[in-house]
């Protein structure tokens, strides 16, 4: 018998967009920090958030075990939870368990990753009174599909936890907020986590542990081209850096080049030029003062209605209601 050939995985357009148009950047190549989050991305976050110098998932994981009951409360106890950016959904636990001693609720994890929707479905599946509708799409669609499935009645908890507001610009975590506002009723409520701001060392440890995990992370991104686009990267010629950028209190997670080179992009018929200590900006970690976010959120049409904070490593979560006008 002659065996079938293997076909080559099809390709995502929005990815070969956003590698296109970032590695043809100048002066600062750039690459969405949302593409790392491929089936082997998700794996090595998950690692991450177990790592002795990544304190921020610990933390945020902890407020909300000890404020859920208090969040489903202020919230109004929410029919419906739509998460953001889920992962494996497995801090959320504590949410689902409050807010369905008080009936059945529904769960609409999001996520670009079908990898991780499927390990959320398994590691939540079994809750009872919990009904879990994965959805695979970026943030702003994903909550229209949920919302459009939610009867006009339900009150709607909307979570977008681990800090991955701090993944955006100012100006475009303000718009994004806005943008959610805009979708929601006034009885609907948003639950936000943010990392605050902490000393510096503390801060590069976590971005750049010893072991190298987040460095392999940050490379799969390279891997993931090679995989998906025909890349020849090779891995051994680049080097995670974190850096800290006090002005603007954040971290920036870059891919330098080791040496001058040209690297080809086959399915892009694409060749991009790399000077020898050039990076590639994959990444941005806006760290936050509690005051700040609460002032985001109130811009982008919000009000804030409680903030819990852990002061251990420096981690908050605040509720906001859609109620009030835009």
């Amino acid at each position: 018998m002659i065996a079938a050939p293997i076909s080559a995985p099809r390709i995502n357009p929005a990815f070969a967009q956003a590698v296109m148009d970032g590695l043809s950047r100048s002066p600062q190549k750039t690459l969405p920090a949302s593409w790392l989050y491929d089936e082997v991305g998700s794996a090595l976050f998950e690692v991450i958030t177990v790592l002795p110098e990544y304190g921020l998932t610990r933390a945020d994981s902890a407020l909300l075990g000890r404020a859920a009951e208090e969040i489903i409360g202020v919230a109004g106890r929410p029919e419906v939870i739509i998460e953001l950016g889920s992962g494996t959904g497995t801090k959320t636990r504590h949410i689902l368990r409050a807010a369905s001693a008080g009936g059945p609720v529904d769960y609409f994890p999001i996520d670009i990753s079908r990898a991780a929707l499927e390990n959320c479905k398994a590691t939540l599946g079994s809750m009872d009174d919990v009904r879990i509708e994965p959805i695979e799409a970026s943030y702003l669609e994903g909550i229209d599909q949920a919302l459009a499935l939610r009867r006009s009645e339900e009150r709607t908890l909307i979570l977008f936890l681990g800090s991955t507001i701090g993944n955006f610009a100012p100006d475009e975590a303000e718009s994004f907020l806005r943008r959610i506002r805009q979708r929601v009723h006034a009885k609907d409520s948003l639950l936000l986590g943010a990392d605050l701001v902490k000393p510096v060392p503390r801060l590069i440890a976590a971005y750049d542990d010893p072991l190298g995990v987040t460095a392999a992370f940050n490379l799969n991104l390279l891997a993931r081209i090679n995989r998906e686009l025909d890349g020849q990267f090779d891995l051994s010629r680049f080097a995670h850096e974190a850096r800290y950028n006090e002005r603007q209190s954040r971290i920036e997670m870059h891919l330098r080049s080791r040496i001058a080179q040209e690297v080809r992009i086959d399915a892009l018929d694409m060749a991009v030029s790399f000077r020898a200590g050039e990076t590639i900006w994959t990444e941005s970690s806006y760290k936050f003062r509690p005051e700040a976010l609460r002032n985001t959120g109130l811009r982008a049409g919000w009000t804030s209605m409680r903030q819990w904070i852990d002061g251990d490593w420096g981690f908050a979560e605040t509720l906001f209601s859609a109620a009030g006008s835009l």
